[in-house]
This record gives structure tokens, C-alpha cells and sequence, in this order.
């Protein structure tokens, strides 16, 4: 039944441009949509986007799963599931005379399932169609997004072949890889897909169709602590630069600093170490927006939880722009995310990420562009969320080097402590346990006293926790005869005295007739080796995060 739209309801435009609405009608369960244009090659055949099927994870509530497809123009499309009715018309889309696009939407549900989904389609000339989407799981939607890092599959981490047969007792835990694939204009649904909707096995994680280590690690932990089905959205490529997953709006936003060259760029020995993984074949594009137009703009549609992010490696040949594309980029996601749901995936979704680990080449002492990446990406407070970065968290890997990786220091094999660390920061922030201790320790105070030549640093932002001291000292201060450090200011390293108390540390330093003006903790490439930086929770065993900060 379409209902008539002079009827009570909320009209939304959408981001394609097609003035839309979606409204709920007085008659309980019926819902009506007038649908958006789609673009790409597609048939008049009555069928669903293509990244919906059998064993997919929906939105639970309290947001409204979202369900979209193709009909012939004119077609009614009726939905029966849990009681309730839902119905739509095919509208003219942008295929040619008799390409209709319908899309309809489900009241809230809660986690629940297996359950299944009917979808009905009349023609105008009278013949009716049904597809039934089986095994469905009402739960979370993560998508999981980057370069190599998160495209590393489970079958290469350390005990893959254990971790890849526990994971069959996961049934309530979904999967599903989005092809690579890039264009220079945006599509509105996905063309290929690698691995479909699946649930977990040592074929659908470990096979040819790979799936992320990362988000799997992070969508297991999650399923432990809560219970809830967890569907999971790869859409991944490795040797790829944050412009290219970014909206043309950020790329203007920040300026020429952040546009890429649409000619081919000499690769990267990210990019080479890449190469070692098989995971840039094909080569990866390099002009801006290329993969935001193929492989994230198509799942708009899609009610989600959350994104995470591992990417930033192929970035730090020149960090700087970063601090502005990373969260001008999760802003601008988090608004088309929000407007093509019909604002069912909150406007400020919950955003992971992951902070980096270490270059191909990590040698103690060397610096490079990775200490100011990881800077920037906290947009330079150093730790998240933080207020240019509202309902982010983060997850910090620096401290988690694989210098004897067979595919290169830059892709460490230890994803599960990524995960699980990525999964307490989102049980932080994006679900609300306020009590956790999920981000290690970073300043709130620093002293100094310059009778005594010691520096204090508290860290009391870790709630009932205290810190411990497990390596050698990864501080130094930069002594200066000006009141911030200049650039040809020497860095000192600093000794630690002792463990104050439970929250704080104390330095010694000695800057002869200088000053100490500023204090830099794991300032380098290679900070320190697997899981033996200085400072770390006593619970949960995180590592204090890295900075550099005035001391004025």
C-alpha cells in the first residue's frame, strides 16, 4: 500500500541530490519511502543492493535498519517481517526507461535473530517475485576501513591456525569484505564484493577471500563483552593515502598541502612492504576522493554503530596535512553517513582508530615522520576523544613492534592486542563504561622544579587505576636559552627517579645555563621494544601514550 504523502512525516533531501522522504504512517508497521538515484549498471531485475544477503548482520535499535533495492518502475514492494508491514513503490532511478529503486525502512529492533526477511515485488503487469534474506542477526554494524594494517588478515597473524578454528564457536559474529575498487565519481551501490555475508570459519577468515585481522580481533572482543551479534564491513586497501578515502569537501577544506596527484606517485617503502602482503594489486589509486567514491559512498545507505581506522603509514612522507584531512574526514563521514541513513546512524558515530606502530625500517634513535603522524592524529592533544575529536577513541600500537615480521617491521603479526585495545576503547566511549580503563595514561600536570633540577609528570586520567614503570626512559626535554624550544635546541634524554605515587613520575634533568622548555615522551620511530615503553596501566597493561608538550 503507498501511503498518501500529504500524511504526517519528516521529509529529508538526501546527498544525491533527489529530494526524499521516509515517514512512518499512521497505520502501525507501514512505512513509505520515496526513493534516491542510483547510478552504475544494473537491470530492471527485482533485487536487493548488493551488500545485503543471507547470514547479515541489521542495525538493532535504537536505530532503524535500513533495506533498499531495484524493481521495475512501478513495481510495489512489500516487506512481512516480525508482524509487521512495510511497503514502498519503484521509482524512476537513472538506468533507462524501467529501472526503479525502492528502499524502505524497519521500526527499531532489538539484537535478536536468527530470524528471516520477506520481500515482495508486483509488477504492473501482475507477476509477483520474493526474495528471502535467511539467517539474519539484529546486532552492531562496525565498518573497518584503512591501508595494509587493516587489510592484514587473520591467516598471518601469530597462531593463526588456532585462532582461525576458534573462531566457528562465533556464529553470532559476522562477516563481509567489500572489493577494492575506485572511481572518479561516486557510486551509490557496491559493484563487487569479495567475501559475501558470512559467518566466521578457518574458509571465510583464512581462505582466498580473506578477511581483516584487525576487525575480526576487535568484533570478537566486543561479542565477549557483551553478547550482542556483531556484524563486521571490510573495505580496506593497502599502500593507500587518508586523501584518497576523503570526501572532495575535506580535500578543499584542507587545502593544496592535502591534494594528491592524479599521475602515478613513486612508491613508498610503505607501499613496497605492502607489495610483500600481495594487498595493493591492483596498484592503488592516488588521486583524492578515488576510494571514498567506490568503496565507502556506496554503503551510505546502510544503518551503522561505528567505523574504525587503521591507516596513516603512507602518510608520513609528509605528515602535516594530516592533522587536518583525519578529522575533517571522520566529520564529513559521520554528516553523508547520517543524511543517506535517513538519520538512522547517529550524526557523531562513534570513530575508532588505531595510532601507529613502526616505518619498514625502525632503527633506535631515528625519528622520521611517524612520531608526528601519530601527533596528528589526535589533531596534536595526544590522546582522543578530545574536543576537536568528540566520540573518537583510540587505540595505541607503538609499543607492539615485529621487527622479525616476514612482511616488514611496518605490518606487525600481533593484531589480537590491537583488537582487544581497540575493543576496550570502544566499550569506553562507544558504549558508555564509564568505570573501564580502556586509554593509557597521559599528562594532566607537569611541574617543574628547577632548585631541585626534576620534572613531575602526573597521570591521574585513568581513573581508580595507577601506573607502573616496566622499560627504560623514553623522555626528553629540550633545554633552550628561549622560552619555547627552537629548532636548533638540543633534545635531552631523561632518567626517571623514581615512581612518586600511585599517578606520578619524577625526572631528573640538567640543562647547564639553558632552561627546560618543553618535554617529549616516546618521540621516535621505534620507541621501544614489544610492550617495553616506561609507563603503563596496571590494569589492562596500556601503554602510556606518546607527546611532546611546553613547559611553561
Amino acid at each position: 500500500m503507498r501511503i498518501n504523502m500529504a500524511q504526517s512525516c519528516a521529509a529529508l533531501v538526501l546527498i544525491f541530490g533527489l529530494a526524499s522522504v521516509m515517514c512512518k504512517a499512521d497505520r502501525k508497521g507501514l512505512h513509505q519511502s520515496a526513493t534516491r538515484k542510483i547510478q552504475g549498471h544494473v537491470d530492471d531485475t527485482f533485487r536487493l543492493a548488493a551488500y545485503y544477503g543471507d547470514h547479515m548482520v541489521l542495525q538493532r535499535a535504537p536505530e532503524s535498519a535500513i533495506l533498499w533495492g531495484y524493481a521495475p518502475i512501478g513495481s510495489y514492494i512489500n516487506i512481512s517481517f516480525a508482524g509487521a508491514m512495510y511497503s514502498d513503490v519503484a521509482n524512476p532511478g537513472m538506468f533507462g526507461p524501467n529501472v526503479g529503486v525502492w528502499k524502505i525502512m524497519l521500526d527499531p529492533q532489538p539484537a535478536s535473530g536468527p530470524t528471516s526477511i520477506t520481500i515482495s515485488c508486483n509488477t504492473t503487469v501482475g507477476a509477483i517475485q520474493k526474495i528471502q534474506l535467511k539467517d539474519v542477526l539484529f546486532g552492531d554494524v562496525w565498518v573497518c576501513s584503512g591501508q595494509s594494517n587493516m587489510q592484514f588478515p587473520v591467516k598471518k597473524v601469530y597462531n593463526a591456525t588456532a585462532e582461525l578454528k576458534a573462531s566457528s564457536q562465533y556464529t553470532n559474529v559476522r562477516v563481509m569484505t567489500i572489493s577494492r575498487d575506485n572511481t572518479t565519481t561516486p557510486l551509490y551501490d557496491i559493484r563487487n564484493i569479495t567475501l559475501p555475508w558470512s559467518l566466521p570459519s578457518p574458509s571465510s577468515l583464512g581462505g582466498t577471500d580473506y578477511f581483516s585481522a584487525v576487525c575480526w580481533f576487535f568484533g570478537r572482543d566486543l561479542y565477549d563483552a557483551y553478547g550482542v551479534p556483531i556484524g563486521l564491513v571490510e573495505s580496506a586497501w593497502g599502500g593507500t593515502r587518508i586523501q584518497v578515502w576523503s570526501p572532495p569537501d575535506v580535500i578543499d577544506k584542507c587545502g593544496d598541502a592535502a591534494k594528491t596527484s592524479k599521475q602515478t606517485v613513486n612508491q613508498t617503502t610503505e607501499e613496497a612492504a605492502d607489495d610483500l602482503m600481495g594487498l595493493i594489486t591492483p596498484k592503488p589509486p592516488t588521486a583524492s576522493s578515488q576510494l571514498w567514491n567506490a568503496m565507502i559512498h556506496p554503503l551510505l545507505n546502510m544503518t551503522i554503530k561505528g567505523a574504525i581506522w587503521y591507516q596513516g603509514e603512507q602518510n608520513t612522507g609528509r605528515p602535516d596535512s594530516y592533522k587536518c584531512l583525519f578529522p575533517n574526514m571522520i566529520a564529513s563521514w559521520r554528516d553523508k553517513w547520517h543524511v543517506g541513513s535517513n538519520g538512522q546512524t547517529n550524526a557523531v558515530f562513534p570513530f575508532g582508530f588505531v595510532q601507529l606502530c613502526t616505518s619498514t625500517r625502525p632503527e633506535i634513535g631515528n625519528i622520521g615522520g611517524f612520531p608526528v603522524l601519530r601527533w596528528h592524529q589526535t589533531t596534536d592533544y595526544g590522546y582522543a576523544p578530545n574536543p576537536a575529536m568528540p566520540n573518537v577513541f583510540m587505540a595505541t600500537a607503538l609499543d607492539l613492534p615485529d621487527l622479525q615480521s616476514t612482511i616488514s617491521p611496518v605490518h606487525p603479526r600481533d593484531k589480537q592486542d590491537v583488537g582487544l585495545r581497540l575493543s576496550l576503547a570502544a566499550r569506553g566511549i562507544a558504549y558508555g563504561e564509564k568505570s573501564l580503563v580502556y586509554q593509557g595514561p597521559f599528562p594532566t600536570k607537569i611541574t617543574v622544579d628547577e632548585v631541585q633540577h626534576t620534572i613531575s609528570v602526573m597521570y591521574d586520567n585513568i581513573g581508580s587505576d595507577h601506573i607502573k614503570l616496566v622499560g627504560a626512559s623514553g623522555f626528553e626535554v629540550c633545554c633552550s636559552f628561549q622560552d619555547t624550544c627552537q629548532a636548533n635546541d638540543v633534545w635531552l634524554p631523561l632518567p626517571v627517579l623514581s615512581l612518586t605515587n600511585i599517578y606520578a613520575i619524577t625526572l631528573s634533568y640538567d640543562c647547564l645555563m639553558a632552561k627546560p622548555v618543553a618535554l617529549r615522551y616516546l618521540w621516535r620511530d621505534y620507541p621501544c621494544t614489544f610492550k617495553d615503553c616506561t609507563v603503563y596501566t596496571e590494569k589492562n597493561n596500556l601503554p602510556a601514550l606518546p607527546f611532546v608538550l611546553p613547559l611553561n
